[in-house]
C-alpha cells in the first residue's frame, strides 16, 4: 500500500512493481509491453528497475495494460455527505491575511 508519508522514489518503485506484476499476470514480456505502449524496450526496462517514467508514458503503459480507469481515482474531488460538512471544511480552510500597503 502507498502511504502518505512515503518518499517519491519509493512510491515510484512500488508503482513500477505493481505494473510489473500486472504485466506478468497478462503473460506479456517487457518487449511486448513496450511495443504495445509505443516506447523503447530500454525506456520500459528503466521504468521497471527504477520507477522513473514520464506521466505521458505511464498513461501509455496503462492503456497497454487496460488499466486507464484506475487513473480516474487519482486526485478525486472530495465528496461530502452533507452541506454542513462542506461549510465546516470551508471554515477550516486557511484564509489569506490582509495586505499591509
Amino acid at each position: 500500500m502507498l502511504a502518505i508519508n512515503d518518499d517519491p522514489p519509493g512510491v515510484a518503485r512500488r508503482l513500477a512493481e505493481r505494473v510489473r506484476l500486472r504485466r506478468l499476470e497478462l503473460d506479456y514480456t517487457q518487449q511486448n509491453l513496450a511495443r504495445r505502449a509505443g516506447m523503447s524496450l530500454s525506456t520500459y526496462r528503466r521504468f521497471e528497475a527504477t520507477g522513473e517514467i514520464s506521466l505521458h508514458r505511464l498513461i501509455l503503459v496503462g492503456v497497454a495494460l487496460g488499466t486507464t480507469s484506475e487513473f480516474e481515482t487519482l486526485f478525486q474531488e472530495p465528496r461530502y455527505a452533507s452541506l454542513d460538512e462542506i461549510l465546516d471544511t470551508k471554515r477550516r480552510t486557511r484564509q489569506r491575511g490582509a495586505r499591509n500597503d
